[in-house]
């Protein structure tokens, strides 16, 4: 059962990597002209891009080095937050647009959960007794 979980784990956190890499990071790397339209759209005044993708590629690097991971996953959390406020400000939709940022984290750090033993213990699906 324990490797199961653990490769659940890597499954659901290389979803997550793929996920962001694919639809966040690599589009604000390499300037592409979608990256800075959406932020606009959000409110962000030009010239947030890079230095947004450079923050969350430096986050996703911590979350899947194993001895960073609970750091990077704490610091994606927050990233996560501050994308669900702006889109809240925005006027976005809700299940849609602000509670991706739910999604994103439930996989983040279910993926965590799921390989990293000490976190399922810190957090147990059911106090035992």
């Amino acid at each position: 059962m324990e490797k199961k979980m653990k490769w659940a784990g890597y499954v659901l956190t290389g979803l997550f990597a793929l996920f962001i890499l694919g639809a966040s990071v690599t589009p604000k790397l390499l300037g592409m002209p979608i990256a800075e339209e959406t932020m606009q759209a959000l409110g962000w005044p030009p010239g947030y891009v890079l230095m947004i993708g450079i923050i969350e590629l430096t986050f996703l690097v911590l979350y899947l080095y194993n001895r960073t991971s609970v750091l990077g996953a704490i610091l994606f959390t927050g990233l996560l937050g501050g994308a669900m406020a702006t889109q809240i400000r925005a006027g976005s939709p809700l299940f849609s647009h602000v509670l991706f940022g739910i999604y994103l984290g439930l996989f983040m750090w279910g993926g965590l959960w799921l390989r990293d033993v000490r976190l399922r213990a810190l957090f147990p699906l059911r106090a035992k007794g």
